[in-house]
């Protein structure tokens, strides 16, 4: 990224950033937030003891044993650790909201990660939408385009297999241990094996639950200047995926299907609400023009991956944070907004949002947005 000088964590960093993003109650933001606050990862650890007599629940980050167990298994997959703000960190997730402070991956060493391009669809996918994700993966791929889906069955497989030769990467929903579908383990080995990646955010041993796939649906599409629709219901995951990718500021596509099918609902109507008509893959790359995930920097281009954090700020006054309760809702508003309409000191809003976060009584949507969390 330009602007950016990239920082290697040292293996005591990585170790503690491990620890703290494996803690109960600490999503992406408040990770950020709380290095933002402490400066570094281990000195977060140190304090959320205070942390947790604050959110009114507890707050133990996972041990040092059991983080070097993580990174050791990790070892014997062949996968590594890499942190936001390192040299292989997928700069796209960068322009992302709760982009993962860690990710796990394995391959990919040889990949253009800026030149990507997302297709999910049905995983009861026809015939003809299998040929036509094949045509466009392996079309798209011969333009030197990276095709990015999530290894389910039916689309996201025909999508992977047709560009394997010229590169592809998998999204995982579960640990880098716990594939799923079973049944796609021989072709995450071929992704490998022909110079591919596979990228989760999750621990090893954890088998994918059915909210952890949204949770990787936000990868597929934040890791892809576009995502392109095959084959989807009306209620469906790649319908998630779309949506997550406009929120990111992504291109979206869709192909067109017979007004009887049911799974061509969904990529009609997302034609319908605007997204452009594909029928090869010529329109995709016409499509994307110059798309460019920059132009929504969600991502301090200066921000360090350890250092530069504001230590001991001065408290925020209970006056403060009666101010901001007032001013918060359930509809999600900009920090910045916040601060214009409180007057509250940009450090003591952190320091405030930090504490709310960790008692579960706000909740951060995309665009950086915060608001009360429903009851």
């Amino acid at each position: 990224m330009a602007g950016r000088e990239n920082t290697t964590l040292t293996p005591a960093q990585r170790i503690a950033w491990l620890r703290l993003v494996r803690t109960d109650n600490i999503g992406p933001v408040t990770f950020r937030q709380l290095l933002n606050r402490f400066g570094s990862a281990e000195a977060a650890i140190a304090a959320l003891p205070d942390l947790s007599r604050l959110a009114g629940r507890p707050l133990e980050a996972i041990s040092r044993a059991r983080a070097e167990d993580e990174i050791a298994g990790l070892v014997r997959y062949g996968a590594r650790l890499v942190a936001q703000g390192e040299p292989d960190y997928p700069g796209h997730l960068n322009y992302i909201s709760g982009a993962p402070p860690l990710v796990t991956m394995a391959g990919g060493e040889g990949l253009d990660w800026q030149r990507s391009i997302g297709i999910v669809g049905a995983r009861t996918a026809s015939t003809a939408g299998v040929k036509m994700t094949r045509l466009l993966a392996g079309d798209l791929g011969a333009a030197g385009y990276v095709v990015v889906s999530g290894l389910a069955r039916g689309i996201d497989s025909a999508a992977h297999r047709a560009a394997l030769e010229t590169g592809t990467i998998a999204v995982l929903a579960g640990g880098f241990d716990r594939i799923y579908p079973a049944e796609n383990i021989p072709l995450a080995h071929d992704i490998l094996d022909n110079g591919g990646a596979l990228i989760t955010e999750m621990p090893l041993g954890w088998e994918p639950r059915a909210r952890d796939f949204p949770r990787r649906n936000r990868l597929v599409s934040g890791l892809s200047l576009g995502v392109v629709v095959v084959e989807a219901a009306k209620r469906s995951g790649s319908l998630i995926t779309a949506r997550l990718a406009l929120e990111q500021n992504r291109e979206v596509f869709a192909v067109p299907g017979s007004p009887l099918d049911p799974r061509a609902e969904g990529g009609n109507a997302l034609i319908q609400q605007g997204a452009r008509l594909v029928t090869n893959a010529a329109d995709i790359i016409e499509g994307l023009g110059n798309a460019d995930p920059a132009r929504t920097a969600l991502f301090d281009p200066e921000w360090r991956p350890e250092g530069g954090g504001m230590l001991d700020p001065p408290p925020p006054a209970e006056s403060d944070r009666a101010r901001l309760l007032e001013a918060l809702s359930t509809t999600p508003v900009e920090v910045d907004e916040l601060i214009a309409q409180t007057g509250i000191a940009p450090h003591a809003m952190q320091v405030l949002l930090l504490e709310l976060d960790l008692a579960g009584q706000v909740e951060w949507s995309s665009g950086q947005l915060v608001g009360l969390r429903y009851s």
